[in-house]
């Protein structure tokens, strides 16, 4: 038994010996994918890479430069998932579609991103695909800057919300998401009449139709606000 230990401890000593910042943030991601609201924690990346937990922190100063060094690599990820090729509204709409798929894919990860800046290659890649979409539909200075910054903040936002649902336990996720089938049927028809008159309407909705809604709502501002700067450009040439 002694000689199995000592053969244990020396595995487990060569692992933590041979770690790269690659295996910790590939680590992460399989307990993210999992469902584990764990993934940033030394004692469970431990486990899963099978050393000393604190060998992580030879490699990164503490777990938030882990967590943002993870979902960077998740918006690589979306962003491989995005076509080459595409024009303006439709890339916006491919890069809305692959961060929500990987948000989902990734819960815990986005629903902790959704107010955070990773400072890293791949978002500065995303900044400079929304931008080069905003330039493309007519929009350059403060107003490229302000409607980069409402599609990529609109977009977090929804998909860490959606990404946190995932996260509550099966019975509070299921009471929040049943609510319109069930509490709003009962809500008073005299005092809540807007409620009443479209209860089967807003039981139906999906989240879906939700975020598809709002990228096309985010895609026509754009496009709203570069034909008003096409007028007034036409305006004070003629």
């Amino acid at each position: 038994m002694a000689t199995h230990s000592s053969a244990r401890t020396a595995t487990s000593k060569r692992s933590g010996s041979q770690l790269s910042p690659e295996a910790i943030i590939e680590a992460s991601l399989r307990i993210a994918a999992r469902g584990g609201d764990d993934a940033f924690t030394v004692r469970r990346l431990g486990q899963e890479l099978g050393c000393d937990p604190t060998a992580v922190y030879r490699h990164f100063r503490d777990k938030d430069e882990l967590l943002l060094s993870v979902a960077d690599r998740t918006l690589g990820e979306a962003l491989d998932g995005v076509p080459h090729g595409l024009a303006w509204r439709d890339r916006l709409r491919a890069l809305a579609a692959e961060s929500l798929r990987v948000g989902m894919k990734y819960p815990v990860v986005s629903s902790l991103m959704a107010s955070r800046t990773t400072r890293r290659p791949n978002e500065f890649r995303i900044v400079e695909l929304i931008l080069g979409a905003v330039h493309e539909a007519g929009l350059t200075g403060a107003d490229a800057a302000v409607h980069y910054r409402m599609f990529g903040d609109s977009i977090l936002a929804y998909v860490g919300q959606h990404a946190a649902l995932q996260l509550f336990a099966p019975t509070e996720r299921e009471a929040d998401q049943s609510a319109w089938s069930r509490e709003y049927r009962l809500a008073d028809r005299e005092r809540f009449p807007r409620i009443a008159g479209l209860v089967e309407e807003l039981a139906a909705v999906t989240h879906e139709e939700i975020y598809a809604a709002r990228v096309e709502a985010l895609l026509d501002k754009i496009e709203r606000r570069a034909a008003e700067v096409r007028a007034a450009e036409a305006a004070a040439d003629g």
